[in-house]
């Protein structure tokens, strides 16, 4: 009875799960051919602007007020602008199979999170040895990559990807706590996305080198329509709406399903390093 009745919830969790760990090899190649920052914040916008017209159509409700906007705003800004932003600028650095490999932790971070903000949360013996397994996994994801510790850009890519995982976890915890029903909830998915890609152009001067800028090539602008319109546009909506509908706990299953898409895909495609110790930390 409860599959039946989130049908469509799971519809959505199943697309984000597959879709998702192929994203990662659009985020690479684009970031590899274009500023970091400059081509995510591109693609939310222009993602959002088409999420928010959909949902003006498909809904003539929708609720402006200050409250929900800067509710929007925080959302945008922390699974946005710093968890996919932070994703694509570490992806200039890092294979997309250990960037998917390392967002697998999301789950652990969202799991602590839940611990110290809620007090119906236990820590217990199950929980503990979940996180152990992850630990576990994530050090077997370096075992092949100890030499590339040393590389100061390595690192800071790798550390760029732990931060955006945690503040995904933070900003999905927040957004599936809320209990006011949303007026619109697609339009709101929209403005997460147009504030967060508002705020990494904003920060794109800071961070971006802007030297050799083409944004008409191939290697951008193929990886680029595919995000928006499969990656952000129909995946993000998913998410929010699999939030709304099922406990986070269950939602933030993707993330483990995510890496085992991401890392055959980038050996199928850029021959990124493949391994019986890289399917052992996916396990």
């Amino acid at each position: 009875m409860i599959l039946a009745k989130h049908t469509k919830a799971y519809l959505a969790l199943t697309y984000i799960s597959i879709i998702w760990g192929t994203t990662y090899l659009g985020i690479r190649i684009g970031a590899l051919h274009f500023p970091a920052f400059l081509f995510a914040g591109i693609r939310q916008i222009i993602s959002g602007i088409i999420l928010m017209g959909v949902a003006l159509l498909m809904n003539k409700k929708y609720d402006l007020s200050r409250e929900n906007l800067l509710h929007q705003m925080l959302i945008g800004f922390l699974l946005i602008t710093l968890g996919n932003g932070l994703v694509t600028w570490g992806e200039k650095y890092i294979p997309s199979g250990i960037s998917a490999l390392i967002c697998s932790m999301m789950p652990f971070f969202a799991v602590m999170i839940n611990l110290f903000s809620s007090k119906k949360e236990h820590f217990n013996a199950t929980i503990a040895l979940g996180m152990l397994l992850g630990f576990c996994g994530v050090g077997i994801i370096f075992k092949d990559n100890i030499k590339d510790l040393t590389d100061t850009s390595y690192l800071l890519g790798i550390a760029c990807t732990f931060g955006a995982t945690f503040s995904w976890a933070l900003g999905s915890s927040i957004a599936s706590k809320r209990k006011v029903i949303p007026v619109n909830a697609i339009l709101n998915s929209g403005m997460q996305l147009s504030f967060g890609g508002i705020f990494l152009l904003a920060g794109s001067p800071i961070i971006d080198n802007y030297q050799n800028i083409n944004l008409w090539q191939a290697e951008v602008l193929l990886p680029l329509l595919y995000l928006i319109i499969f990656g952000s546009v129909i995946a993000y909506a998913a998410y929010m709406y699999a939030l709304t509908a099922l406990p986070v706990g269950m939602v933030t299953i993707y993330a483990y399903i995510n890496p085992m898409v991401a890392v055959l895909v980038g050996y199928w495609v850029m021959n990124e390093q493949l391994s019986w110790f890289t399917a052992l930390a996916v396990l």
